[in-house]
């Protein structure tokens, strides 16, 4: 399976490698740089420097969420300029989604923006970051407050790379694999809550993951309307991030979803457009995958300010992602803030 349409040339499965190899020769590219964390650096880097037989040392950032940050980016732009980097030069980031997000930033703002292709390594970056055109970093603990729209020119998915990953990483990639289930397909839904652990996440349900995103992406890739069903979860799933970031107590981005999932399905079904049945199913297999936050990370007082501040909201009002069913959602629903304050409130009595 190879879910590759217009607007994504996408690299996966048998062959991969070579297709790629064949395709960054027909660019011609002045220069490739190569950008990492220390964590692909050691378990990722001597694979693709093998596949792509790439000369010299690639860019290294630090790795985690706290350092997705413009400190980050001056020094990126410098050592590009250093480089000297020019409009036909490409960025390979090679990373979860803090690179990916870090890496297509840089480069759609350097020089007014370079080709870029992502190499996701984590199961985040494969089903979610990479894809649709997103960069971000954050601002003051803002989740993603800076950014651009700008696709990467390609993707190259390498299950091998998930071997790497310690079952807390597989675990937040995991997050955004039901909520694309959730909001689009519902037989990946079906699917994925049934199974029991993850050592039963065959790489086949990776790509339908991806292939769902895709879809969505294709249909509006600037989030004028339908992609907006991609957030769901994300309003108080970034505001618990944020919180757990501003706490010097970073939690990963799946966990945050996860429990931001559990909050919105909730407020679907308190709202009379989720089914009972189907919110008991959604709470049991958060439950069986996720662990619960930590409590104080869902104080009203201290998430409120990030509800606010969400990208999605519009003249003041706090708008959601609701689910009618599993693959069927509505988007801009508007809720107050004291609907906000109870789903916070009610969460330490959903374990």
């Amino acid at each position: 399976m190879n879910p590759t349409t217009p607007e994504h040339q996408l690299f996966s499965g048998e062959g991969a490698w070579a297709a790629f190899r064949a395709w960054l020769a027909d660019q011609q590219f002045s220069q490739l740089v190569t950008l990492v964390d220390a964590n692909t650096l050691r378990y990722c880097w001597p694979l693709v420097q093998q596949q792509l037989d790439l000369a010299g040392d690639p860019i290294e950032m630090p790795a985690g969420e706290a350092n997705k940050n413009l400190h980050t980016a001056a020094t990126l732009w410098r050592t590009l300029m250093d480089k000297g980097v020019d409009r036909h030069s490409l960025v390979l980031n090679l990373g979860g989604g803090v690179v990916t997000d870090m890496g297509g930033f840089i480069a759609s703002t350097f020089k007014r923006g370079i080709p870029f292709v992502h190499i996701p390594t984590s199961l985040l970056g494969m089903v979610d970051a990479a894809i649709g055109g997103k960069t971000g970093i954050d601002l003051d603990h803002t989740k993603n407050i800076v950014g651009t729209f700008c696709k990467p020119d390609a993707l190259v998915i390498d299950p091998v790379f998930l071997k790497t990953l310690p079952l807390e990483e597989r675990r937040s990639g995991f997050a955004e694999m039901l909520k694309h289930g959730l909001v689009q397909d519902d037989s990946l839904w079906r699917d994925l809550s049934t199974l029991r652990t993850f050592d039963a996440l065959d790489p086949e349900y990776v790509l339908r993951a991806i292939a769902a995103k895709i879809k969505v992406v294709d249909q509006d890739p600037r989030e004028g309307g339908f992609r907006k069903i991609l957030n769901f979860g994300h309003t108080l799933g970034h505001a618990l991030e944020s919180r757990a970031l501003q706490s010097g107590v970073p939690i990963r981005h799946g966990e945050a979803v996860a429990a931001g999932m559990l909050l919105e399905a909730w407020l679907s079904m308190t709202h009379n457009r989720l089914a009972w049945v189907d919110w008991i199913i959604i709470r049991e297999t958060i439950q069986r995958f996720f662990l619960p936050l930590d409590f104080s990370l869902l104080d009203p007082d201290g998430c409120m300010p990030y509800v606010i501040q969400d990208k999605k909201n519009r003249a003041g009002a706090i708008r959601l992602v609701m689910l009618r069913r599993p693959g069927k959602t509505e988007w801009d629903v508007e809720v107050t803030q004291d609907q906000i304050r109870a789903a916070l409130l009610v969460y330490p009595t959903l374990f």
